[in-house]
């Protein structure tokens, strides 16, 4: 994590949280009363999104620690829930939602490692399975070098039966989650794209090869897998590149340690489109087929959509024919057309992910 200027918060704690993060970014930190000095720096710069990558703001969480995922209306939800960590990312893909989801975007770390263990006892101690990520509003796994969170999360989860953690990522920063005893409560997930798509879009993220590998790597240390195939893009000879990256999974890693498959193809708020423009200038991504969706965001044209979907399920069910694939936020007849059902009711996608879970990892199956 390359940061130029660090910001921390003068109400964060200077105990040995703060002092590791400190001691890891190698920059000199200003204490700060509150954000508007972190905003204005960022706000005044030519590219705010860029300024915002290279400048780190440690704070406390003034908002819900957990929450459940708010999903997208009309569009089937699959019962996620948050685990708020921190904001924004280092890398820089050109169809992130997060330049345009925060006024202005900060790059924030969420410091307080013992108020997320107080907030997760209280999970702990329900009476039913919980699928918890931190990679909503961040990569999970930017912070491993830096911090101590993502080793303490796992210890953390290892030491109870009903909640699943899930480490979404980009990135191969695995290192130090290798050795720790994570009692089968931990899921590492990698969001993969073509290498057209990496190449041209994401910049900053490890190769594809690099994320296959570090997989590879935490199998061999007994964590189950995920895979996310989101934003899915959509341009000619994708289906043929897509297939080829599902190839390299079950090269790289065994069937019985994925836990679940998702995909879902590029939608964007019809704002993010300037952003893009401005930002990537190269870019093409926002210049496909779409039409404005019922959630007023823009994606493809749903028979382009079923096309790739079909395929893609196909060449996964060839490899894995019983392995859980799902979509991310598509509505009864995509399910209908490409998976042959609709999970109508209510927490019924949830359910399903949730036995996946506990059939694949170490979850007290009482809690179904």
């Amino acid at each position: 994590m390359k940061i130029d200027t660090l910001f921390i918060d003068k109400a964060v704690p200077r105990d040995f949280e703060t002092d590791y993060l400190i001691s890891r970014l190698k920059t000199d930190p200003q204490w700060v009363e509150d954000s508007k000095t972190v905003y204005d720096v960022i706000n005044t710069a030519d590219d705010p999104v860029s300024k915002a990558k290279k400048t780190l703001y440690i704070t406390q969480n003034k908002g819900a620690v957990i929450k459940a995922c708010p999903g997208t209306s009309y569009y089937t939800c699959c019962d996620y829930t948050i685990l708020h960590t921190g904001t924004f990312c280092t890398m820089d893909c050109s169809y992130c939602i997060l330049q345009a989801y925060f006024h202005p975007p900060v790059l924030q770390y969420f410091a307080g490692l013992e108020t997320l263990g107080h907030n997760l006892e209280k999970i702990f101690t329900q009476n039913k399975i919980f699928r918890i990520g931190t990679g909503e509003y961040t990569d999970s796994l930017i912070w491993e070098k830096i911090s101590l969170q993502p080793k303490f999360l796992v210890e953390t989860f290892a030491r109870q039966n009903n909640c699943l953690l899930e480490l979404k990522t980009k990135t191969v920063n695995i290192d130090s989650l290798l050795p720790l005893d994570h009692n089968g409560k931990t899921v590492i997930a990698w969001s993969l794209n073509t290498l057209d798509i990496i190449r041209s879009e994401e910049k900053g993220t490890a190769s594809l090869k690099a994320r296959l590998e570090a997989a590879r790597r935490v199998e061999s240390k007994g964590y189950k897998l995920a895979f996310h195939f989101d934003p899915l893009v959509i341009y000619p000879d994708c289906e043929n590149q897509y297939k080829k990256v599902i190839k390299q999974i079950f090269e790289h890693v065994r069937s019985e340690s994925i836990v679940w498959i998702s995909i879902g193809t590029f939608r964007f708020m019809p704002k993010l489109k300037q952003i893009i423009e401005k930002r990537f200038n190269d870019s093409t991504i926002c210049y496909g087929e779409f039409i404005l969706g019922l959630d007023n965001k823009m994606r493809y044209f749903k028979p382009l959509r079923i096309k790739l979907y079909k395929q893609i399920i196909s060449c996964i069910k060839e490899y894995a024919p019983n392995l859980l694939v799902y979509f991310c936020m598509e509505d009864e007849e995509v399910w209908e057309k490409c998976m042959g059902f609709f999970p109508k009711k209510e927490g019924e996608l949830g359910h399903y992910l949730d036995k996946s879970a506990v059939t694949h990892c170490s979850l007290n199956p009482h809690f179904l």
